[in-house]
């Protein structure tokens, strides 16, 4: 998948037109984010070379690895330093790159005012649609800032990027670029131009281009004096749609094998967007849920083989139980936690109020407090309120 242009118009576009554009640039610049194709080298190459010549500095050597993480490894044993601040091209990068997403994002809401106005008439901006948010008076620009670059940061920077950074240790005084993750910062500049709701400087919309371009042809990428090292992109990625996402929210997800992968091997399991160790796939077992550590794995193996199979295996003691007052039909239990948990904690198993899309809701176990005695209690504590206030509510979700 190489880079393909996208011409922007120069008249801003009508209100109606508004949420078919932030769809469509949102979407043409996902495509690129969760690209699997091997890296357009030859675009790649001719764009770094630009950014090294616009930043006064020779074109380097470019050499290619498989993944991010062979990546930091070399960087690694060559003992390869780009520290921000000294002479170097990397810092002479950075600050081009800075200067340029700085001036154009001084066109764009601040965080500040888009919080003040993203709530008209007690409505918040993220649980509503485009149409929605623009029928009620949020300002296109908010709009736009909110289900194009909020949206793209959500999906791929804090879901794709920090999946991938589970695979290496952080590199002192390097700066990494990150080729199809940094696809927030650039779709947003993308769809406000097009709108015609934001006017930028050329020699920012050339700087933009370029990482474009790089956004477009590969992955993650490190430069260096003399050399530059870049990534391929992953052999697999694969995600879902995220719960309760109006603005195409996505997380990575795959309940079978790794969500990511790369041509060297390296791969990372995740289950509804939490990462987990590769057991959790394959083998889940009550004794490797009792020695994990971590609360959201344990809880994802755990789901991965049923709260009733679970409980049956590991041997939990039931502690009290009550009929769900939010939920009619459903039962609150409230069980201790196994002894290799190495807590008192305990275990309130609960349905959800609210259905699958496969129409059945799902039942779930919450980490309760060990001080807390009922199930009714346990209830009420998730809500912050008494058991005795829970059980009087009408229906929870």
């Amino acid at each position: 998948m190489s880079a393909v242009p996208f011409p922007r118009t120069r008249h801003r576009v009508a209100s109606s037109e508004l949420p078919a554009l932030i769809t469509d640039v949102r979407d043409h610049w996902l495509r690129y984010a969760l690209c699997t194709d091997p890296a357009d080298r030859v675009s790649a190459e001719a764009a770094v070379t630009d950014l090294y010549r616009m930043s006064g500095h020779p074109v380097p050597q470019v050499l290619w690895v498989p993944s991010p993480a062979a990546g930091a490894e070399l960087i690694d044993a060559e003992r390869l330093t780009s520290p921000i601040g000294e002479v170097s091209a990397a810092t002479d990068i950075a600050r081009a790159i800075t200067r340029s997403r700085t001036s154009m994002n001084a066109h764009l809401p601040e965080p500040v005012s888009m919080m003040r106005e993203a709530r008209l008439g007690g409505l918040a901006v993220m649980p509503m649609t485009v149409a929605e948010a623009l029928d009620v008076g949020v300002s296109p620009q908010v709009v736009l800032c909110r289900a194009v670059r909020d949206s793209l940061h959500t999906s791929v920077f804090g879901g794709v990027a920090a999946t991938i950074r589970t695979l290496m240790r952080p590199l002192g005084g390097v700066v990494a670029w990150y080729g199809q993750q940094e696809i927030h910062h650039l779709a947003v500049v993308d769809a406000a131009s097009r709108a015609g709701l934001a006017t930028f400087r050329d020699d920012d919309l050339a700087m933009a281009h370029l990482q474009e371009t790089l956004a477009a042809s590969t992955g993650w990428w490190w430069a260096f004096d003399d050399v530059c090292i870049m990534s391929e992109r992953p052999t697999r990625l694969l995600t879902e749609a995220a719960p309760g996402g109006v603005h195409g929210e996505l997380r990575m997800h795959c309940d079978d094998a790794a969500a990511l992968e790369f041509s060297d091997g390296r791969s990372v399991h995740v289950v509804h967007g939490t990462v987990v160790p590769e057991w959790v796939i394959v083998d889940p077992t009550p004794e490797r849920i009792s020695r994990e550590r971590n609360i959201e794995v344990r809880r994802t193996a755990i789901e991965r083989i049923g709260w009733d199979t679970y409980l049956d295996q590991a041997g939990l003691s039931m502690v009290d139980q009550a009929d769900d007052p939010g939920n009619p039909g459903s039962v609150l239990q409230l069980y201790t936690t196994p002894r290799g948990w190495r807590t008192n904690a305990k275990i309130l198993l609960a349905v959800n109020g609210s259905r699958e899309r496969d129409g059945r809701r799902r039942r779930y176990g919450l980490q309760i407090p060990g001080w807390v005695p009922t199930a009714l209690d346990a209830a009420g504590w998730t809500y912050g309120i008494a058991g005795s206030d829970y059980a009087q509510l009408v229906r929870r979700t």
